[in-house]
């Protein structure tokens, strides 16, 4: 089952893209490096973990940043103007709690506002915010007042969130979206016994923006093979039909075959599969039509790298409130290994 301790600490500590030194890189860092031979951070703030090994070059990513919020004008009465990091939706603001960091490890508590319901116009109460009309209060009276908090124009904010368990199997939580797929990273180097594959453990940075971290990253190891891993959406719930669902929590691990930034080399996709019947892995399929991964920067590397993804089935992707079921990481933690291990006899 999931370490809870470990998940949590890398979940809940703070990494907008851009500004994944304000916690989470050092406890990335914390995590892997029991399990490796060596840990750098490339320029644009990659964690790369190396496990040596003298077959082919493996790159697995997981992107360690989180989307977010930064300000863009303190108003005269204290409140904040925000522009979103990422793919934030104005509607997840409204009656939220955040945390605005003005330091590494270091934040003052906000609350996302609006014009309220009862003095809007009749045609805005029916219809989504934009973000000219929402703010966070954090409790300041003046600019001056929140300058002396140490909020400042481009100060990160992300939402109060943290790891909770929910029901037998599932956890929800702030940025699942992708530190999910950082733990896993973290639980396949503390599982990988022996391969003769030299693999490098990445978790990337601004993926949120663009796939910059993977694409920086790739270019510096040059794998001869590539995988992303990242949660998929999980849109198991009502009112949404069967075939629009994409993945189902707690039906397994899921293997990618397409998304809108890379379509999986075939090879490596039907191989994944016969692994994980040979080792009796739960799984099911990937094809996500609204979103990419870092296998969109690693496998147009150079030359071109063989890519595959290792997907997270996940509920209410981009919110506070993201859900994954324990079983769905489990087998995506085997999977990972098992991939590692068989990876040098593969043959494309």
């Amino acid at each position: 089952m999931v370490d809870y301790e470990l998940l949590k600490k890398i979940i809940e500590a703070p990494g907008v893209s851009g500004y994944e030194f304000l916690g989470v890189r050092d406890v990335v860092i914390g995590a892997f490096k029991p399990y490796v031979d060596e840990i750098k951070v490339d320029k644009l703030g990659n964690v790369i973990a190396h496990k040596k090994g003298k077959g082919p070059k493996v790159m697995l990513a997981g992107h360690m940043d989180q989307i977010g919020l930064m300000v863009t004008h303190i108003e005269k009465n204290g409140f904040l103007r925000v522009a979103p990091v990422g793919g934030v939706d104005p509607r997840t603001l409204i009656a939220q709690r955040f945390k605005v960091w003005v330091g590494p490890n270091e934040f003052v508590y906000g609350v996302g506002g609006s014009v309220p319901p009862h003095i809007q116009k009749p045609e805005q109460r029916n219809k989504a915010p934009t973000w000219d009309e929402v703010f966070i209060d954090i409790g300041a009276e003046s600019k001056e007042e929140a300058e002396e908090m140490g909020v400042r124009i481009g100060t990160v904010i992300t939402w109060d969130g943290r790891l909770e368990r929910l029901g037998k199997h599932r956890l929800v939580s702030i940025a699942h979206d992708d530190r999910i797929a950082v733990y896993i990273l973290v639980e396949a180097a503390r599982q990988l016994a022996e391969t003769d594959a030299d693999v490098y453990f990445v978790a990337t940075v601004q993926e949120e923006v663009g796939l910059r971290g993977a694409k920086v990253s790739s270019f510096g190891i040059d794998p001869d093979y590539g995988f992303a891993l990242d949660v998929t959406i999980a849109a198991d719930v009502p009112g949404t039909p069967e075939h629009k669902q994409i993945s189902q929590l707690g039906k397994g691990v899921a293997i990618k075959i397409m998304d809108r930034s890379v379509i999986c080399h075939p090879t490596i996709v039907r191989w994944m599969e016969e692994i994980a019947k040979k080792y009796e892995i739960p799984y099911q399929w990937d094809i996500l039509t609204g979103g990419g991964t870092d296998a969109g920067a690693i496998h147009l590397n150079k030359a071109g790298v063989p890519s595959g993804g290792i997907s997270i089935p996940a509920r209410y992707i981009h919110s506070n409130t993201e859900v994954v079921d324990e079983r769905d990481v489990d087998a995506a933690v085997k999977l990972t290994v098992k991939v590692l291990e068989e990876i040098p006899e593969l043959k494309l």
